[in-house]
Parts: structure tokens; C-alpha cells; sequence
């Protein structure tokens, strides 16, 4: 029997891109074993392993295994799901490892100093080295994987990351309800998501609100959106309603009169296959992989000032109303899908079988 271990334990932090990632991956990859031949068990932290369903192994993490991993003799395969994870097998070497990697954007930090962003490739480096085969989810971060570091002849795969699946839409009791039309954002509230910029697309636009959702990661970058929306006269058309439910996120991508994504590093960026399942406009910063990911059904920011936003913004939707693109964004968005990927990945770890 091959046994693959499935590290999930980023899915501590909740509402988060690599909660998701693991939980549907995860959940795909369970539905693809071959039950006669492999052997997937869950590495997650304690509390979450009932998402992958109660017939499902699982060994839950502790934080001691950071220095010391239990006995891995009986396993094949140890899939590391993320770029910076301390629970690699290194003592062990006849198990293999899977490294994924979502981004260096720790590369392009204004806040990170050069010492430090050295010291966060010097660690990436050391995980290079123990892995057998790295995983990318999108050409742009295996360009930078290639670009930064010494990959040492070791293969390199990239697979898109699926559409997460929205639930039935619905707003709980104290879910904020807009009143207006709004365009929609979503993710962790901090300085690389840039939503300050969205600002200026609801000036003097009395009917049009703007709400983001995402858990809060920095308070100062939180209080400064506050604070110019209040200095442009807007404050009471911003809306930020902190981490929802995946309920009250449905409702606001199916509600949304755009979702608009002006951040400057991403790996892949989930919301955006999220909004395109439900046809939505795009409006992304064309930074990093999101254009990559939107394709032709997305438009762009080139840069972020005021009048090129509101410029980008006003043609992009005349287009999308007059060429009825909800349809083709729908089509596009299908490309991105779960189940495929995991196919992907079950034929990798096959391979090292």
C-alpha cells in the first residue's frame, strides 16, 4: 500500500487563500485514491480533521513536530503544501517530498528588509533541496521560483489551482446587507492587496458602495482606508466587514455589481476564479500572476491612480454590459477546476511510486 501524506497545516488559519487550497485539494484528492493500491492521510491541526469527512485518516499536527516529526517509515510520500512549512521530513530520506509553491512575495515587501528577504530565500532554498518535485500553481511564481533559486535539476510542475465551489448564498442576521450597488473585493486586510485604491472608483458616485471582506492583518493599513474615505467624503459608501462565512461571501459575489482585485502580489489569487464562476466583471491590478489567471476576460490596471482606475473601470463595464461577457467569463472560469487538478497531482505522486 503507498501512503501520501497530505500536510494541511496551514488550514489553522481560517478564511485564508491556503485554508482553501488544502480543504479543496484535499477534498479532491480523497474522491481520485485508488483504495486498493494508495493510502491519503490527512496532517492537520487538531479541529479540522472531520472537513475531509469521517472515513478519512489523519494524523493531527502538534506544534513539537517542528523539531522532531513521528516515525514516517510506513509513508511514500510527504506532500509539503506550502513553501514555507516547517513540518518537512529532513531526517527521514526514503520518503518522498512534494513542495508546492504559491509565491515569493516576500521578494517585492517594500516592509521587508534586504537581510530579511534574504533569510526567507536561504529557508525556501533548504526545502528546494529535500524535495523531489515541486509543484508551482501558476507560471508566474515558477518564474520566480527559477529566477530566485537553485532548483538543482529538480522538476518543476505547474497546476492551476480549481474554482472554489460557492455555497448557497445567504446573509446571516448580522451580515452587512448594502443598500446600493457595490462593487465587491476580498482578502486579507494588508498593504500588498492594495485596496486603498479602489477609493476613488465610488467618488462623487452616490449610488455605488464599496465592501471588502477579508480577516484584518494590519490594523494600520485598516485605519489608514478608513481614514481617507473619511477625508474624501465617502466613509459612509466603505464598507469593511472583516472574515464572513462562506455563505455571506456567495451572497456578495452573486450580488456584486463587480469584483474588483487591484492587488500587487499574488501567486494565483482564488477570488478571482471565485467571481468568474458567477460571470462577474473583472477588475485586477496586472501585476504578478492575475493576468495570468483573468486571461482575456479581465480588465486591467495598468497603474493605480485615480483617473486611470475610474477610466478602466467606466470602458470596462460599458464592454461587459454591451458584449454580454457573463457567459464567456463563466466558460473561462471552468478551465480552473479542482477535480483536474487533482488528477494532475495524483499522476505526479504515482510517479515517485
Amino acid at each position: 500500500m503507498n501512503r501520501i501524506i497530505f500536510d494541511c497545516e496551514r488550514m489553522k488559519y481560517e478564511n485564508t487563500g491556503l485554508y482553501h487550497y488544502c480543504l479543496n485539494l484535499g477534498t479532491h484528492l480523497k474522491k481520485c485514491t485508488d483504495t486498493e493500491l494508495e493510502e491519503l492521510i490527512f496532517y492537520t491541526p487538531a479541529g479540522t480533521e472531520y472537513l475531509f469527512g469521517k472515513t478519512s485518516q489523519t494524523r493531527i499536527q502538534s506544534a513539537l513536530h517542528k523539531f522532531r516529526l513521528p516515525p514516517l517509515n510506513k509513508y511514500a510520500i510527504w506532500h509539503a503544501t506550502y513553501q514555507d512549512s516547517y513540518y518537512v521530513p529532513f531526517r527521514n530520506k526514503t520518503i518522498k517530498v512534494i513542495l508546492s509553491i504559491h509565491d515569493l512575495n516576500f521578494m517585492y515587501d517594500p516592509s521587508k528588509s534586504d537581510y530579511k528577504k534574504q533569510r526567507n530565500l536561504d529557508r525556501l532554498q533548504m526545502l528546494i533541496n529535500r524535495a523531489d518535485i515541486i509543484i508551482c500553481v501558476s507560471e508566474y511564481a515558477k518564474n520566480d521560483l527559477c529566477f530566485y533559486c537553485d532548483l538543482k535539476n529538480t522538476p518543476v510542475h505547474v497546476i492551476h489551482n480549481g474554482t472554489n465551489t460557492l455555497t448557497k448564498p445567504e446573509l446571516l442576521k448580522q451580515s452587512y446587507k448594502p443598500t446600493k450597488s457595490f462593487i465587491f473585493s476580498l482578502g486579507t486586510v494588508m498593504p500588498k492587496k492594495n485596496f486603498h485604491s479602489l477609493l476613488p472608483l465610488i467618488q462623487d458616485q452616490e449610488k455605488m458602495e464599496l465592501v471588502i471582506a477579508g480577516r484584518i492583518d494590519d490594523v494600520g493599513y485598516y485605519q489608514s482606508i478608513l481614514d481617507t474615505a473619511e477625508k474624501m467624503g465617502i466613509s459612509k459608501n466603505v464598507k469593511l466587514v472583516g472574515p464572513i462565512s462562506e455563505s455571506v461571501k456567495s451572497w456578495y459575489f452573486n450580488n456584486c455589481y463587480a469584483f474588483a482585485f487591484p492587488s500587487t502580489a499574488e501567486g494565483f489569487g482564488l477570488p478571482v476564479t471565485e467571481a468568474m464562476s458567477v460571470g462577474k466583471p473583472l477588475f485586477l491590478s496586472d501585476k504578478t500572476a492575475l493576468p495570468e489567471i483573468g486571461g482575456d476576460v479581465a480588465f486591467y490596471f495598468k497603474n493605480f491612480s485615480a483617473a486611470h482606475m475610474k477610466e478602466t473601470f467606466i470602458a470596462g463595464m460599458k464592454q461587459y454590459n454591451r458584449y454580454n461577457m457573463q457567459d464567456k467569463i463563466i466558460n473561462k472560469g471552468k478551465a480552473y477546476c479542482w477535480e483536474q487538478a487533482a488528477q494532475q497531482y495524483w499522476q505526479i505522486y504515482r510517479s515517485l511510486f
